[in-house]
């Protein structure tokens, strides 16, 4: 009876893992709604959701300037394919129930993993906990002298200034332990006439929610223009200030 009890808790612990193990496949599965960090006028996405779309695009485009000759997989790829693709070993060992799990960054030349998160706490908490699942996942199966391990020393900063003095967006990151990197948008209120130094002294403050609904898109057009290095989308006056200006 002892045993047959023990048997049934460990049934039902399996199954109650397998189906949270399900879930969270099948939201990783999903295609993201937006490639881009613009956003249509009619949108009902919720604005925190465009917000870290916004910092995923630039975050990884900047992965990919910095490391220019590496071959670097984002999160439209999942493990299957990174194996595969990334030459690390054979995609077909990776088990079911986790080959179709996609990470935020993955570097298959630096053999270096990223999960990019809000900075906050909890966001940090869950980014480490799905950097685990990746690399312990991809290790499993990756060639002995392909292993990976977490990503370090990756930071940077983004600036839009709208106008000649108008509003300053701020996108910056920083990678505080190992393959996890927190973002945080910010903002200064618009200093006609401001040198660049009292721009960026000025007091930093949360991103308004209507700035966003006002110049969200065309946000997200400068900056993608930026990293093309097209021309700015019309109706933006300002200027775009990726990592390599701000160093």
């Amino acid at each position: 009876m002892k045993n047959n009890g023990a048997r049934t808790r460990s049934t039902l612990g399996l199954v109650g893992f397998l189906l949270v193990l399900v879930a969270a496949l099948g939201a990783q599965a999903q295609p993201p709604s937006s490639k881009l960090p613009g956003r249509k006028p009619d949108s009902r996405e919720p604005w925190g959701a465009f917000l870290g779309k916004a910092a995923h695009e630039v975050i990884g485009r900047e992965y990919s300037v910095q490391h220019p000759t590496n071959v670097v997989f984002f999160d439209t790829v999942d493990l299957y394919g990174i194996v595969g693709k990334g030459k690390l070993g054979n995609p077909k060992r990776l088990p079911e129930l986790v080959k179709r799990l996609r990470p935020d960054i993955t570097d298959t030349v630096a053999l270096v993993l990223f999960e990019i998160k809000p900075d906050d706490e909890e966001s940090r908490r869950e980014g480490r906990k799905q950097a685990g699942r990746y690399l312990a996942a991809l290790n499993e199966v990756a060639e002995p002298d392909k292993k990976l391990t977490g990503g370090t020393g990756f930071e940077g900063t983004v600036f839009l200034e709208f106008e000649n003095g108008g509003a300053l967006w701020k996108l910056s990151w920083r990678t505080p332990e190992p393959g996890v990197t927190l973002y945080r948008w910010s903002y200064r209120r618009k200093k006609p006439g401001a040198s660049w130094e009292e721009r960026v002294a000025q007091k930093e403050e949360e991103l308004p929610r209507e700035e966003v609904e006002q110049r969200g898109e065309l946000a997200g057009q400068a900056l993608r223009a930026a990293y093309e290095g097209g021309e700015h989308p019309k109706g933006f006056q300002g200027q775009v200030y990726l990592p390599a200006d701000c160093r």
